[in-house]
């Protein structure tokens, strides 16, 4: 707009002044040698302008023909760089494209036409690492570090060669140099800070970090929550050389990031060595409000040393209650639960944790409480089927890397902050969540308490039990003298025995529909440990025999008393044949059983999805001699 205006003012001051020199009534007159020329100051001034441009006109053509020979080097060197510019837009292009061949033509043509163009270099340099030529491309980027534009471009050459060839050392020398050259390059602030991190070299990687925020490199959020990592880690390494310094970092790392795990944690433990119980807890509890850990609730139930296992357990309640329905809450209180013997709390959490969030340590918790309660192994190893194909717990994480502790960087990548506390990725269990009803978690009732329950036999008497569900038992009998006598008189043509039967733990009841089994019969509790491995087990004391009785697992054996030529003609050698393959069988089965320590079975008369005996198994049950049990 102001050119506009002083191009109006320069044309109104001409008109103005031709205007005047219009009006003027005299003449311009010019005498030379006797000659003499009049005219009017406007025709005059016209002539004086005309002659001027001339002038100016002549001036000009002298000069370029004084100029020619620059003026046409200048047209040719002109000309060579567009067409170098030209061939190293296509060497780019194809270099894009991955076109080595073509790009390294275009490369050397632009190279040629152009000089030292900083780009040509650079091409040439990339082209070379593309195609392999590790020595040509580090020598490139070396005689980039001579020219003060170009050395910044060659250091981050020469650190990206040093990382594909895994010589740490040499790359972060290229990076501190970079670093130095150009305090804003972003690569360089972050490849120091993280070979500083991985060497734990924490107090440089504070200033590097400080750097880096000065330079605007990363945003307030992210320097804060770095600098926690990095004061946390720095904590951990003077927690037993320097606990005072190790407490002032740790708690300006749990001011930073709150919900930082692994501050709160060394915070809480550094001022329970410093007897600040009040101060321990406080921070747990902040943290634990935002993110709920394990390793939380662990150390807040131990934030008072001395306390019993019924104070531990009040604390985790309580620190459970500030943000409740949470699966570790659940599973911390059912741990303190455990150490206080408080079974039904136990059960109450865990199941609370297995049916919203069920996980591979409440399968075994589980497990553990089924063995320290009843001591049942059935139900025990059925807890532990279940933790084999349960989801696996949470655990800290970064590229791939599972760990047990929490690490500051992580060992791949060297990037800072980077495990987090979730559920490892494709390790998951093999049968995925299932589904777990409340019948699962009752506690299984406890048998009436008795020292033993005697039982009327003969020596070779075997109780055989149909249990769905329960694993394979084995009955072991052994001739004993009488432990008791009774009253009652034994049945005509059959010498009956009093027995003993002490179980090691307890044990269904056996109902009817079992064959060779009573209406009910029922094992007093454990009074000795079971072999690793096995169910249940019964011994059986009898009157002493001229040799043991042998183990039978198909149905209850009756002999007569009575010598075997007298016995009943219509049993004949059918019975003896019945005999002679019952001994036969129990032979068999004590060559399987050569060890007392292997898993005990129970002979299944049945199989649960039997609807029941025929009437022809009825007549014969009836008629057969059962033995009878004292209470």
């Amino acid at each position: 707009m102001i050119r506009v205006l002083l191009f109006f003012a320069i044309l109104f001051a001409l008109a103005l002044g031709f205007g005047e020199l219009a009006d003027l009534p005299d003449l311009v007159r010019i005498e030379y040698n006797g000659y003499s020329y009049e005219q009017p100051p406007i025709i005059m001034a016209l002539v004086a302008s005309i002659a001027l441009v001339a002038l100016l006109l002549v001036v000009w053509v002298i000069r370029v023909i004084l100029k020619s020979p620059q003026i046409a080097s200048r047209f040719f060197q002109r000309r060579r760089k567009d067409k170098g510019y030209t061939a190293l837009s296509q060497g780019l292009i194809a270099l894009g494209t991955g076109n080595v061949k073509q790009a390294r033509r275009h490369g050397l043509d632009a190279d040629r036409m152009l000089g030292d163009e900083p780009a040509t270099k650079l091409l040439l340099a990339q082209t070379a690492q593309l195609a392999g030529k590790d020595d040509e491309a580090r020598q490139r980027f070396e005689t980039m570090l001579d020219d003060p534009d170009t050395k910044a471009l060659g250091l981050h050459g020469l650190f990206v060669e040093a990382e594909r060839h895994r010589e740490p050392v040499a790359a972060r020398h290229y990076a501190e140099e970079a670093a130095k050259t150009s305090p804003g390059l972003e690569w360089a602030g972050k490849a120091v800070l993280g070979y500083q991190a991985v060497a734990h070299h924490w107090d440089e990687a504070l200033k590097s970090l400080e750097r880096n925020y000065a330079a605007k490199l990363l945003d307030k959020k992210s320097y804060r929550r770095q600098r926690a990592v990095i004061l946390t880690a720095l904590a951990q390494k003077l927690e037993n050389g320097e606990p005072e310094r190790a407490f002032a970092l740790a708690k300006e790392a749990h001011a930073l990031a709150l919900d930082l795990v692994p501050a709160a944690v060394l915070t809480s433990r550094l001022a329970t060595r410093r007897g600040d119980v009040r101060k321990a807890s406080k921070v747990l509890e902040a943290t634990w409000r935002l993110s709920p850990h394990p390793e939380l609730a662990e150390t807040y139930a131990h934030v008072r040393t001395g306390d019993s296992a019924v104070d531990r357990l009040k604390r985790v309640k309580s620190l459970s209650a500030q943000r409740t329905n949470t699966a570790e809450g659940a599973l911390a209180i059912a741990k303190a639960a455990m150490e206080a013997r408080e079974f039904d709390e136990a059960r109450t959490q865990l199941k609370k944790a297995l049916q919203s969030e069920p996980s591979r340590s409440a399968f075994l918790l589980m497990a553990e409480v089924e063995e320290a309660e009843h001591g049942d192994k059935g139900r025990m190893r059925d807890w532990l089927a279940r933790a084999v194909r349960a989801p696996l717990d949470k655990a800290w994480v970064a590229d791939g890397i599972v760990s047990v502790e929490w690490q500051a960087v992580s060992p791949v990548t060297g990037k800072l902050d980077a495990f987090q506390w979730v559920m490892p990725g494709g390790l998951s269990g093999d049968g995925g969540v299932e589904t777990l009803e409340d019948s699962l978690f009752d506690a299984p009732a406890l048998p009436a308490a008795a020292a033993a329950s005697t039982v009327e036999a003969t020596p070779e008497t075997v109780i055989s039990q149909d249990v769905s569900g329960v694993e394979e038992a084995t009955v072991e009998l052994q001739a004993e003298p009488v432990s008791k006598k009774t009253d009652d008189k034994p049945e005509s043509g059959s010498s009956k025995s009093e027995a003993t039967v002490a179980n090691t733990q307890p044990a269904p009841t056996v109902k009817k529909g079992y064959e060779g089994t009573t209406d009910d019969v029922k094992f007093s509790p454990a009074v000795q440990d079971l072999p690793e491995g096995s169910a249940g087990s019964a011994a059986v004391e009898a009157e002493p025999a001229a040799e043991p009785a042998s183990d039978v697992s198909v149905t209850e054996k009756a002999e007569d008393a009575q010598p075997s030529d007298k016995a009943d003609p219509a049993s004949g050698n059918g019975a003896k044949a019945k005999d002679d393959a019952v001994e036969t069988k129990a032979e068999e089965d004590m060559e399987k059983k050569d060890d007392l320590n292997r898993p005990i079975e129970f002979a299944m008369s049945r199989m649960p999805d039997d609807p029941g005996p025929d009437e022809e198994e009825e007549k014969k049950k009836a008629t057969t001699p059962r033995p009878r049990f004292f209470n």
